[in-house]
């Protein structure tokens, strides 16, 4: 009988043997292969930077910001390992004595419980398998939890772990989960707000510090009392850590750099090139714009457009609410959630009204005041030419239960206003703008994005104006017009009539009579004085002269589209809708000799460990490359130059559209505008190597300015998005150009002057202004003008030897550079 016993019981275990054996081989080929366990990619979000690395936006449902395990505090594992695997360091990656006691509460309460999980066991779980509750995953999980033990280090399985779970608030990881509710990086939390994070995973929403404090508390409670019975924490800290305060709070993307508009370009170019896999991959996308120009430009299109609002006077408050007597600023708050922050601008709820201020509550600031200061600006709004009379107390403007926008003004350290609101700073009323704008700014050399700000808020309104407002640029046309009249054969001497034109169309019951802005017509004047002074009529003789057909051939060489040019005279006038990036295309044409470059926004793209994936290699313009022969012993910078361009097999070298003299002397007309034509407020700049021209269309429906010098251009506009009369006053040197000042203010701050080089073949000489021929040596009256070497003009005879006043002569920078010449006379 004993024998019968023994070998029952041996045929029992043999069969369990058999049985575990045959499971294990039924299992083990379901396992993931052990070298992915050494290839584990977390989903990882994109990122995306400024030229120099700073955050400008992150893509991805899940947010992740991967940490080695030696960057992750002692206390922060620990209390991990206290409140989720206290035996980690012991247990082989399956802890039996727990699984043991989840066998038992299976067995008495017959329901299926996860239980008894390691965090080995949650790695395996996790990052390979299903998170489905069922016995065959169990098994997987148990048999992988082993096998990830045998091949990984417990650190490197602790690294996984902290890398991988999920936190709540889309938080994957200890990295995400401290940004997101404490704004820090991990070395700056503390032993509570480690308690907190390492309490999330057993109920990420439901024990979540910003749903549910209290439950909250009380899981970061047992969290600190497992860590003192461990022995890792003593009384003095764990009594601390209880009673600190529950102070996590929603912390959005860590943004250092304003460009949501170039984020989303950035974010539909990484979807086309790598799909969905661009969300997860970890991509790091280093954009061309510099942190400080991409400031500088939301900051100058914010103040232009601020500026044109406080023109056209107070629209009124946002909203009105029903406010009770008493003080309750959770209310206030509440009422404040549905109004959030627009470019810049905040809410605020008026609470009183007094004679000359306003008592408001602010959602960060609490209780605000706002003086006279910041209230007399607000004219009552008429319309876009009228404002009403001036406020003589608050209660013209606001009352209780308003909502308004406010901003605060920085203090004046103007000594004159010392003592004075403006010398400590103050709060002002303001208003969401109606009106919008947009800045685009290139590298001339290249096409290289500098700055891009395609509205006032992204958040209120996603469409890019850069990219898809297509309007009217004016006057904004003109130069390419003129650069294809010079091409044509005329100089900047040509004269051309300044007078009233009609053009009858059979058929049409009314005729087009174009118009000069101003009404006023100046008979015969110089190109070069037309252009300056923006004259339409002119623009309008010169184009019916060259042919249309010639000017919209030539105009396809800055970059624009003929399809999408009107083939009439209204051409002359910018009646073609472009948008700001390709007018701003066509001026770096100008900019950089008469070059073809092709924006771009991608530097370089990285992979999640470093790795470059992409580096841009754009058409770069190279003035060496033209030189023949090549002076090397003369000249050698030519040769260094040379070496990044001609030995590098893979640098583009952009095409030459439009000749060197050409755009010369289109540089040094649009240098007029800024020195005397209709641009002379940007000589605050005082810089001599700007050039530029204004534009405003029919009714002032959109204002534009473009300039550049040999290392920036860059296009403004300034407009309403539904098309709408701007005001009388506001032309392209009211709305817009102060924009572009701003911007270039910051742009060329430390920046040398850089002006083209005067091309060989173009001679500057002394004209008789009023009749463009060669002046004589006695002429005091003589200006000097540039031509082509071919295009000089003949000698005016007076009877006079001229002695050598046809001598040709370089080009005085910074000097005057008006002239005529009667080579052309178009009426």
């Amino acid at each position: 009988m004993l024998r019968f016993s023994f070998y029952s019981l041996l045929l029992v275990l043999v069969l369990c043997l058999a049985g575990a054996a045959g499971v294990v081989w039924y299992v083990l080929p379901q396992l993931p292969p052990v070298e992915s366990l050494r290839d584990v990619r977390l989903q990882t979000p994109l990122r995306v930077y400024s030229s120099d690395g700073k955050l400008i936006a992150e893509f991805g449902e899940k947010r992740r910001n991967p940490v080695r395990i030696e960057q992750v505090p002692p206390l922060l594992k620990q209390a991990f390992i206290a409140s989720e695997d206290d035996r980690f360091y012991e247990h082989p990656g399956v802890d039996w004595m727990a699984i043991v006691r989840a066998v038992v509460g299976l067995v008495s309460t017959h329901e299926k419980k996860q239980g008894g999980s390691t965090i080995t066991m949650q790695v395996a779980r996790n990052f390979f398998l299903s998170p489905e509750k069922t016995y065959e995953r169990k098994l997987k999980e148990v048999l992988l939890a082993c096998v990830i033990e045998r091949e990984l280090s417990k650190d490197e399985i602790l690294e996984l772990y902290l890398n991988k779970i999920f936190l709540g608030h889309r938080a994957y990881g200890v990295g995400a989960a401290a940004q997101v509710y404490y704004g820090v990086t991990l070395e700056k939390l503390d032993l509570a707000q480690m308690a907190m994070i390492a309490g999330l995973p057993k109920a990420p929403s439901r024990n979540n510090p910003i749903t549910d404090p209290e439950a909250a508390r009380d899981r970061r409670t047992y969290v600190l009392g497992r860590m003192l019975k461990l022995g890792y924490i003593d009384q003095t800290q764990y009594a601390a850590a209880v009673d600190a305060p529950v102070n996590a709070q929603w912390h959005g993307q860590a943004v250092e750099v304003a460009a949501p508009h170039i984020a989303e370009m950035v974010r539909d170019y990484m979807l086309d090139k790598y799909g969905d896999a661009a969300y997860t991959s970890g991509f790091r996308v280093f954009t061309t714009l510099p942190s400080t120009l991409q400031a500088a430009a939301t900051d100058a299109l914010r103040t232009a457009l601020f500026d044109y609002d406080r023109r056209h006077g107070y629209r009124g408050p946002e909203a009105r609410v029903t406010l009770a007597p008493q003080e309750d600023t959770a209310a206030w708050h509440k009422i404040l959630t549905k109004y959030p922050e627009s470019a810049g601008l905040q809410p605020a709820l008026v609470l009183t009204v007094q004679d000359r201020q306003v008592v408001a509550f602010h959602d960060s600031a609490g209780v605000i005041t706002l003086p006279w200061e910041g209230l007399s600006w607000a004219r009552k709004y008429l319309s876009e030419d009228g404002v009403g009379a001036a406020p003589g107390k608050a209660a013209d403007l606001v009352q209780r239960g308003d909502i308004i926008r406010v901003r605060w003004v920085e203090p004046n350290p103007d000594p004159k206003k010392a003592g004075s609101v403006a010398a400590s700073g103050y709060w002002a009323l303001s208003q969401l703008p109606a009106v919008e704008g947009a800045l685009v700014s290139l590298d001339p050399s290249d096409g290289r994005v500098l700055a891009l700000v395609g509205g006032l808020d992204f958040e209120h309104s996603k469409f890019n104006r850069v990219l898809q407002a297509r309007r009217q640029p004016g006057s904004n046309f003109k130069p390419f017009i003129y650069s294809a009249a010079l091409d044509k054969g005329f100089t900047a001497a040509s004269f051309v009539n300044d007078a009233p034109i009609v053009f009858e169309t059979p058929g049409l019951e009314n005729a087009w009579r174009p118009e000069n802005y101003s009404g006023n017509y100046f008979g015969p004047m110089r190109l070069r004085e037309a252009l300056t002074k923006s004259r339409n009529l002119v623009s309008i003789r010169l184009l019916r002269a060259i042919g249309i057909k010639y000017a919209l051939d030539f105009v396809e060489r800055y970059g624009f589209k003929r399809q999408e040019l009107p083939a009439n005279l209204s051409l002359a006038l910018g009646s073609g809708e472009v948008t700001p990036l390709e007018l701003v295309r066509g001026y770096a044409v100008l900019a950089n000799g008469g070059y073809k470059v092709e924006p771009y926004f991608v530097q370089r793209i990285e992979s999640s460990d470093g790795a470059e994936m992409f580096k841009a290699n754009p058409l770069t313009v190279c003035h060496e490359c033209e030189k023949q022969p090549l002076d090397i012993e003369n000249e050698p910078d030519d040769l260094e130059a040379l070496k990044d361009i001609k030995q590098n097999p893979t640098a583009n070298v952009a095409p030459r559209v439009v000749a060197a003299e050409n755009v010369w002397i289109m540089n040094s007309i649009l240098q007029d505008v800024i020195k005397r034509g209709t641009a002379t407020r940007a000589r605050e700049l005082q810089r001599k190597d700007l050039a530029g021209k204004t534009g405003t269309t029919n009714d002032q429906k959109d204002a534009w300015f473009s300039g550049f010098n040999a290392r920036n251009a860059t296009t403004v506009w300034v407009g309403f998005d539904r098309v709408a009369p701007l005001g009388k006053r506001e032309t392209g040197a009211q709305a817009a150009l102060p924009m572009w000042m701003d911007y270039m203010r910051v742009a060329l701050a430390d920046m040398p002057e850089s002006e083209l080089e005067q091309p060989a073949g173009v001679v500057t000489v002394r004209i008789d202004p009023d009749t463009g021929l060669l002046a004589g040596a006695n002429d005091a009256h003589a200006i000097f003008e540039s031509f082509r070497a071919a295009d000089v003009p003949g000698r005016v005879d007076d009877g006079i030897d001229s002695g050598g006043s046809d001598e040709l002569l370089p080009a005085q920078h910074g000097g005057e550079r008006t002239g005529s010449t009667a080579a052309e006379q178009i009426f």
